[in-house]
């Protein structure tokens, strides 16, 4: 049978209330007595058991998605997740959220970072920009003991917190490869639009796509990075003119997770020339898209998936769990409308 906290307390010498004080983190607590109980679990192979901990202390877990203020379908998309992981997990004393914030100004996302209460929420996965303050307010949080979660976009070399989405060199890599497969041997340009250069995300996907490109397919010549700063306006006025300026473009990358503005103004612009186009993420207007087929092909991560893999490293790391590493891998998935199933 499994040792019990009562054979914990034996094992280590200890009333069962100091054990149960040391479980639970519970203050005054003397350093030899932890060593004693960290000692006798490791001796006798005890293990917690995460909800039952839980209800005996009555805890409620209290999860925050902080996401764009601004954004489009598949951000939408996102937050109707966090919506039905709220409902499903209600039962199970875990209150979930979604925050919108302005993406814009560094500053003020370390400023609403830094406001979080750490006696209010045990854990945050945060989706924004990459910069030198962000990742600092982050870092912060996890000194504050709040759980955090880098969500979809994550900031570089910041170890102490955990990342949910996919691997966006691997991501813009097969981005190229399909791009490159899709357009054969013929010479010209590629047309690269992202939302914004800002986003590690987007700064790895361009790699990603342009050491394919580079490597397998010399022929072919990616042109700078267009940023359309999710402004219709401004997508069509920069991509028209970067058609015009190069006829002899002859595909075009979206590498953001909203596709629906610039290829609007792909679109609208092109003059009935033929292009290979390749975007991200599922959405009604991809989905579409695909089927008419005015995209070729969409890469794509689960949204459901990740929102449910952050909840749950967020209770695993709150429970003091060991994460089960295969479960939270979110998949690149490659959709073509050969094998788009429309729901």
């Amino acid at each position: 049978m499994r040792p019990t906290a009562k054979d914990l307390a034996e094992a280590a010498g200890l009333s069962l209330a100091t054990v149960d004080r040391v479980l639970n983190e519970r203050p005054n607590v003397s350093p030899k007595a932890a060593k004693k109980v960290a000692e006798a679990i490791e001796r006798i192979g005890f293990i917690r058991n995460p909800a039952a901990v839980a209800l005996a202390r009555n805890k409620t877990y209290r999860f925050r998605f902080v996401v764009p203020a601004s954004g489009d379908q598949y951000l939408a998309e996102l937050i109707s997740r966090v919506g039905e992981a709220k409902e499903a997990l209600r039962a199970d004393s875990t209150d979930v959220e979604a925050a919108q914030i302005p993406m814009g100004d560094p500053h003020q996302i370390a400023k609403y970072l830094s406001a979080i209460d750490s006696e209010a929420v045990d854990g945050v996965a945060v989706m924004a920009p990459e910069s030198p303050q962000v990742r600092d307010a982050l870092m912060r949080l996890v000194e504050r003991g709040v759980k955090v979660v880098q969500f979809l976009s994550g900031q570089e070399r910041m170890e102490s917190a955990d990342y949910v989405g996919v691997d966006n060199f691997a991501a813009g890599a097969t981005a190229g490869k399909i791009a490159g497969r899709f357009i054969g041997a013929r010479p010209g340009k590629i047309m690269v639009v992202a939302e914004t250069m800002m986003a590690l995300d987007s700064i790895q996907r361009r790699l990603g796509f342009d050491s394919i490109i580079n490597a397998q397919f010399p022929y072919l010549q990616s042109l700078p990075s267009l940023e359309t700063y999710a402004d219709e306006k401004r997508a069509g006025l920069i991509i028209g003119r970067t058609l015009h300026h190069n006829p002899d473009t002859i595909a075009v990358y979206v590498l953001s997770s909203e596709a629906r503005v610039p290829l609007t103004a792909v679109w609208s612009a092109q003059e009935g020339r033929a292009l290979t186009v390749v975007a991200h993420e599922r959405t009604p207007f991809s989905e579409q898209a695909l089927i008419d087929e005015r995209i070729d092909a969409v890469i794509a991560q689960d949204p459901g998936h990740a929102v449910r893999s952050a909840l749950r490293i967020m209770r695993a790391r709150s429970d003091h769990r060991e994460l089960l590493a295969s479960q939270e891998r979110i998949r690149i998935e490659v959709l073509l409308k050969e094998n788009l199933q429309v729901e």
